[in-house]
């Protein structure tokens, strides 16, 4: 085993790890936690494929951005006031369908002649500046127009969740 696959490995690790933490956390917010971790792991594999670029969108938008997102919608709707699940009948048939799956996955994983897939073309690496010289000049209004549509969502939670609050 090489370097650059011990690395693989342990970044894969982490990532399902995370994913993983994501889902059995008893807490939305330590889900939340989880959920940075995973998606750090998955910068990771960005940048073993030298994709430095989408890295650093992983790590900013997804990372930071959406996880912050996830931390202050919890904080606005006051999530502790929604009663706790309880464990229905659905659980073992979800536990049969989950392991299913999983075997159907890991069988196609085996059974696949990885050889014969090969790369079909060589892929161009594109340098970080050309992308963001590409965005600026030639895609500015639709990441402008991008930008107010969030704004205007993160307004309006904010507004909704004062309304609820006063109603109270």
């Amino acid at each position: 085993m090489t370097l650059e696959e011990g690395i693989f490995y342990v970044v894969a690790a982490v990532t399902v790890l995370g994913g993983l933490g994501v889902v059995l956390a008893r807490s939305v917010v330590y889900a939340a936690l989880f959920l940075i971790v995973a998606l750090l792991g998955v910068a990771g594999v960005f940048l073993l494929l030298a994709a430095e670029f989408l890295a650093i969108v992983q790590v900013l938008i997804y990372g930071a951005a959406v996880t912050i997102l996830i931390l202050f919608v919890l904080m606005l709707t006051r999530a502790r006031d929604v009663p706790q699940a309880v464990d229905g009948p659905q659980k073992p048939f979800a536990f049969v369908l989950g392991s299913a799956l999983l075997g159907l996955l890991v069988t196609a994983i085996v059974t696949t002649d990885w050889a014969a897939l090969g790369a079909t073309e060589q892929i161009t690496l594109v340098p970080a500046r050309e992308l963001g010289r590409s965005l600026f000049r030639n895609w500015s209004v639709p990441f402008e127009v991008a930008s107010l549509v969030l704004i205007v969502a993160l307004v309006g939670a904010v507004i909704l969740a004062r309304m609820e609050e006063e109603e109270e």
